[in-house]
């Protein structure tokens, strides 16, 4: 496994202490969904190929501060979803990110999208709390991981109903990916159904698209593939599709938006609300 940079072992070590003291910042369901709930997530972006936006809330960062008291999430993930976005993700963590499992629970009823909750996986326990709050989706980082390890908590994941969105970064992540080739001769989760690119360096926090439109053939090809991080035009969404992405997942652009619904229409390359076309 390659050495994971100092602020992801500070979150880590901040979230063990937290799931250790079962803070998950929700009342637990305590019982299984009646079906399935990760196919709706991927359902919603494979009928939105090349336009799927998974539209983020986020109530803070390392980069941006606390984001709290500045806009109402809850009506932001309904906005969100009557603005056209395919998903919700939700940031979850926090100490560095201000979110929570209740934060998750709220925003994904007010939109009635699929939503992946974004965490920093630890624990298997931290599935659960997803699950329990409402996620069709939960984010691993590969970073944080060797092979083994992910290949076992995406498994976790697929029987808790939600389907796992793989975040790589470089070449040792895309690595971690290949025991689960079809080729791989188990034939058991032979094939990852969702991966994604993080545009952002994790050492640097510097953001090039370049990241993702330049290794998008290292991600396996029967997967829905994601573009994360620094996407913030109609352009950069048209550049990362051509490059071979379905779905752009955007944070920044829309939570700093006063107008997120028109901030969701550039990017998806539509006219914004209200406006008349010829």
């Amino acid at each position: 496994m390659s050495e994971v940079p100092d602020i992801l072992r500070r979150i880590c070590e901040q979230r063990r202490r937290r799931v250790v003291a079962g803070d998950a910042g929700v009342s637990p369901a305590g019982r299984l969904p009646a079906e399935a709930p990760g196919g709706r997530f991927l359902d919603a972006i494979s009928a939105r190929r090349g336009r799927a936006v998974i539209a983020e809330i986020k109530m803070g960062s390392p980069k941006l501060g606390d984001l709290r008291g500045r806009f109402d999430p809850v009506a932001r993930a309904a906005t969100y979803a009557d603005a056209g976005a395919a998903c919700l993700s939700v940031v979850v963590e926090p100490d560095h990110f201000h979110g929570s499992y209740e934060l998750l629970a709220g925003c994904a009823a007010a939109s009635g999208l699929p939503a992946v909750a974004k965490d920093f996986v630890v624990s298997d326990v931290q599935l659960a709390w997803a699950r329990d709050a409402g996620a069709s989706a939960v984010l691993l980082i590969a970073a944080l991981h060797d092979a083994a390890e992910l290949r076992r908590l995406a498994g976790v994941a697929r029987g808790l109903g939600l389907v796992p969105l793989i975040e790589t970064h470089d070449d040792a992540d895309f690595e971690k990916l290949r025991p689960l080739a079809p080729d791989d001769g188990d034939g058991k989760n032979s094939s990852w159904e969702l991966v994604g690119i993080n545009n952002r360096d994790l050492r640097t926090f510097e953001v090039d698209l370049e990241r993702s439109a330049g290794r998008v053939g290292c991600l396996p090809s029967s997967a829905l593939k994601v573009a994360e991080s620094g996407i913030h035009t109609g352009a950069d969404v048209a550049k990362l599709r051509q490059a071979g992405f379905d779905a752009f997942l955007i944070g920044e652009r829309l939570v700093l938006s006063g107008d997120p619904a028109a901030a969701l229409a550039e990017l998806l390359g539509a006219p914004a609300p209200h406006e008349v076309t010829s």
